[in-house]
């Protein structure tokens, strides 16, 4: 595997198929933990959940960061109380969109991280913001949809209050990553 296809995870745990399994739910745990960091806000509560999807994915790459985020999601669908508010999937179907999102930008954040998105600030900012446009577009959709917003609504209530959160997240990304590859080098 060379260093442009390689990442962050891949320079410190071999590749074997049981590191993999390890790797993917440690990343669906990650994220059902930080999800309980919240402020309470309606329809969609503020988070770690976010940061803690894009740095799965930067770490882990686009198949395990991905299939991290269906864990994630299979686990919530299973009962267990991993989403915002230690709530099950029946109690959060308003934010279906966002966890939909999860899996999509899991998989295009690791996919660019593989590419070296990973490895300067510039990079790792980048890419949290093309997974966080995903996040976005999917969640506020689904609150047009399932919710009945008007369009206006959903980001008012779903993206706006978000932004500079997430916005803050990827300084955070970008300051770790970065200095993270130094170390593994």
């Amino acid at each position: 595997m060379s260093i442009a296809t390689a990442t962050l995870v891949d320079r410190i745990v071999p590749r074997t198929r049981v590191n993999d399994v390890a790797l993917v739910f440690s990343g669906a745990a990650l994220t059902a933990l930080a999800a309980q960091v919240q402020i309470p806000m309606y329809p969609v509560p503020m988070t770690l959940q976010t940061f803690a999807v894009l740095l799965v994915a930067a770490t882990l790459g686009a198949s395990r960061g991905a299939a991290s985020m269906g864990v994630y999601l299979a686990m919530g669908a299973a009962g267990l109380p991993v989403f915002a508010g230690a709530k099950a999937l029946t109690a959060v179907l308003p934010t279906a969109g966002y966890l939909v999102g999860f899996v999509v930008a899991g998989f295009l954040v690791g996919a660019l991280a593989a590419r070296g998105f990973s490895t300067t600030p510039i990079r790792v900012a980048a890419s949290f913001a093309i997974g966080s446009a995903i996040i976005y577009v999917l969640g506020a959709g689904w609150l047009v949809v399932g919710l009945g917003l008007t369009l206006p609504q959903a980001l008012a209530a779903g993206v706006a209050p978000f932004l500079v959160g997430d916005a803050i997240k990827a300084v955070a990304a970008a300051t770790l990553l970065p200095i993270a590859w130094k170390l593994v080098r």
